[in-house]
């Protein structure tokens, strides 16, 4: 059931008030006792995660993960962060580029 906040505009209480969704709207200010209560507009409920973790890899399968990878651009680099070849070969393709 969730949490409504409501507010008097005649003496500006504000409260909440936890009912179910198909209970009607309060009219009636509990300090005040007029009829000028109204039901505020709320951000709503978060996504609660629970559990160890949640990771985009989860989800995927090997044949998604080879087929994502062949359509990769050639010069693309790896996402799981390992370097194919070696770094020496970087360095020097980078150092041509710049003479």
């Amino acid at each position: 059931m969730p949490t409504y906040d409501y507010v008097c505009d005649a003496c500006g209480h504000a409260f909440e008030l936890f009912q179910s969704m198909t209970d009607s709207t309060k009219k009636t200010c509990p300090e005040c006792k007029k009829r000028k209560l109204r039901r505020l507009i709320g951000t709503g409920g978060a996504i609660v995660f629970k559990g160890s973790g949640f990771y985009q890899t989860d989800y995927r399968s090997d044949s998604y993960k080879k087929a994502a990878a062949a359509d990769k651009p050639p010069g693309a680099k790896p996402e799981s962060g390992k370097k194919e070849g070696g770094g020496a070969a970087e360095k020097k393709s980078g150092g041509a580029s710049d003479s």
